[in-house]
């Protein structure tokens, strides 16, 4: 059975791995998953990204979770944009996630980015998900 949404099944594995404290967490990679992973690692919600490769030509993404007292540093990581109802914003639409305090991640013409990044650089896109 093919997976219609690869980011929704990355998120959720992510929220899984943390209620269930585990400190890292591999899933399928593809150039989508990588690119919000790394993201999320250079904004400080996760440790690190890596790429495994498997037999048979597969790879692995493998990202290591990251804790600050024993609690998740990520607390909300909802997905936005979906394949049934795609959510595109212009750059002065981007919404901010508890004011600033959190990411959206946008796709763009120039690639996965932040909300902050986007809006600097003046472009638009669709509206993949918040991390708070």
């Amino acid at each position: 059975m093919s997976m219609q949404d690869t980011v929704a099944d990355m998120l959720t594995r992510i929220r899984n791995a943390q209620m269930a404290h585990k400190v890292n967490v591999t899933m399928p990679n593809s150039k989508l998953r990588k690119s919000i992973a790394d993201l999320l690692v250079n904004e400080g919600y996760l440790t690190s990204a890596s790429v495994n490769e498997l037999d048979g030509g597969k790879a692995e993404l493998d990202i290591e979770l990251k804790y600050f007292n024993g609690k998740p540093v990520i607390e909300l990581l909802k997905r936005y944009s979906r394949p049934g109802l795609r959510q595109y914003r212009g750059k002065d639409e981007i919404p901010m996630v508890r004011q600033g305090l959190g990411v959206t991640i946008v796709s763009t013409s120039q690639g996965i980015m932040s909300d902050r990044v986007a809006r600097e650089k003046g472009i638009g896109g669709e509206i993949i998900a918040f991390v708070a």
